[in-house]
């Protein structure tokens, strides 16, 4: 309780570690924490500190952690904290900060965690931190004001286990390349891109909102793998390549505008714990290979356009909450009160599906038969002829004396109506 002192420095001048959160300390954040180059660990979360963050920050200084997290500060980030490259660890979360990401932090190539979610912070996410960010492995910029698309450079952060961009103003489609996010692909990534200050990695705390509700992970931080794009307003379809992501425990994508189909392989993604697709605008039928997610306790797919019979599954048939259907009219099956009409209904479409791949593939055989019984009736005259002179000459030979005996039939046969013709006339003549 009470004030931060001003002159800390003068106090503890070479201090390393100034663990002091969770207290009721209120106040401003002196400058004068400024000047302890021996500062490496700086934790006044969960405080009453007021004001804005210091803008004195040093080169001279090594801090690896700034934890400011849960606190009632103001202004924006500080753009002086580029100047500490070997920051690890910066949670600015829940507060009141605006403004958007100064170009300096593109100088932290060091950073694992940049958290600063529950803030008022607009403008784009800067393409820089796909380039920059190369160690990262926690991006959590949840509940604040920024707009624009996702960046595709976001993609190049091959060691991200979390990105949290819900509750944004985000736009625009989710980008194709997200299944090059390889620290969420496989569970061997993870333990691979582990950094090397694992000590500090059991002092970290992160909220994640997984299952419907949110969590605060600490010891386990580094096993915890989610993407969260849910409450902005992405459009289009969810891309397929995102079931490339097997070591992810939480995907939530509702509250969008996401249309077409769930993706027929989301049943790839075998670590799934979550899956929210609520409140989009996702059509079709529910893909049959979800009944795969074995370690699924969290589902909703309600408030879409889903249609057809709900797939029947080990898993699926734990979940006996007809809530997590609602909203979708033509879905029919349990747990929902109204059974499909013809619960074979899906059979037989794939059934008819079947057939008419048969007729198709029939029709294409029986007119191969045709086309090859023609080329080769075809070339049999036409090749035996242009193979073998004798028979050429046979051949011409035959269709003119042929020609010859039908022109003279003719000749004959007109000459005999001529004359045929010539008497009935003038016996007509001679009537008269």
């Amino acid at each position: 309780m009470g004030h931060f002192p001003q002159g800390i420095s003068d106090r503890l001048p070479n201090v390393g570690y100034l663990l002091l959160g969770n207290n009721l300390i209120s106040g401003h954040i002196p400058n004068s924490l400024c000047k302890i180059d021996s500062l490496y660990n700086l934790d006044l979360k969960g405080n009453m500190l007021v004001g804005e963050i210091p803008d004195c920050w040093s080169v001279t200084q090594r801090p690896g952690v700034i934890n400011l997290a849960s606190n009632k500060l103001s202004g924006v980030i500080p753009s002086s904290l580029g100047n500490l490259p070997t920051l690890a660890w910066l949670h600015l979360n829940n507060n009141s900060l605006h403004g958007g990401f100064p170009s300096s932090l593109r100088n932290l190539n060091q950073l694992l965690i940049l958290d600063v979610g529950e803030n008022h912070l607009s403008g784009i996410i800067p393409s820089w931190m796909g380039n920059t960010f190369s160690l990262m492995q926690i991006l959590r910029l949840r509940q604040n004001r920024l707009n624009g698309t996702i960046p595709l450079q976001l993609c190049q952060l091959s060691a991200l286990q979390i990105l949290d961009l819900s509750n944004n103003n985000l736009m625009g489609p989710i980008p194709h390349c997200i299944g090059n996010l390889t620290g969420m692909v496989s569970k061997k990534n993870i333990s691979v891109n582990q950094p090397t200050r694992s000590v500090e990695w059991y002092e970290q705390d992160v909220r994640v909102v997984m299952k419907g509700r949110e969590l605060e992970y600490t010891r386990n931080l580094k096993l915890v793998v989610n993407l969260d794009l849910s409450n902005n307003n992405l459009i289009g379809t969810i891309p397929e390549e995102i079931t490339s992501l097997g070591a992810l425990l939480g995907l939530n994508l509702s509250y969008n505008r996401l249309s077409g189909q769930i993706p027929k392989r989301i049943g790839d993604m075998k670590s799934l714990e979550s899956l929210d697709l609520s409140h989009d605008q996702l059509s079709g039928a529910i893909s049959e290979s979800i009944t795969s997610l074995s370690f699924l306790s969290h589902l909703n797919l309600s408030y879409n356009n889903l249609s057809g019979p709900i797939p029947k599954g080990t898993q699926l048939s734990t979940f006996d909450d007809s809530f997590i259907y609602a909203g979708n009219t033509f879905l029919c099956g349990p747990p929902l009160p109204h059974k499909c009409s013809d619960d074979n209904l899906q059979s037989g479409n794939d059934d008819e599906e079947k057939d008419d791949k048969e007729d198709k593939v029939e029709k294409l055989l029986f007119y191969f038969v045709i086309a090859l019984g023609y080329f080769i009736g075809f070339w049999a005259v036409i090749g035996s002829l242009l193979l073998q002179r004798s028979w050429r000459l046979a051949y011409f030979q035959y269709i003119d004396e042929s020609t010859c005996r039908i022109k003279a039939s003719l000749t004959i046969h007109l000459a005999n109506f001529k004359a045929r013709l010539t008497g009935i006339l003038m016996l007509s003549d001679k009537l008269w």
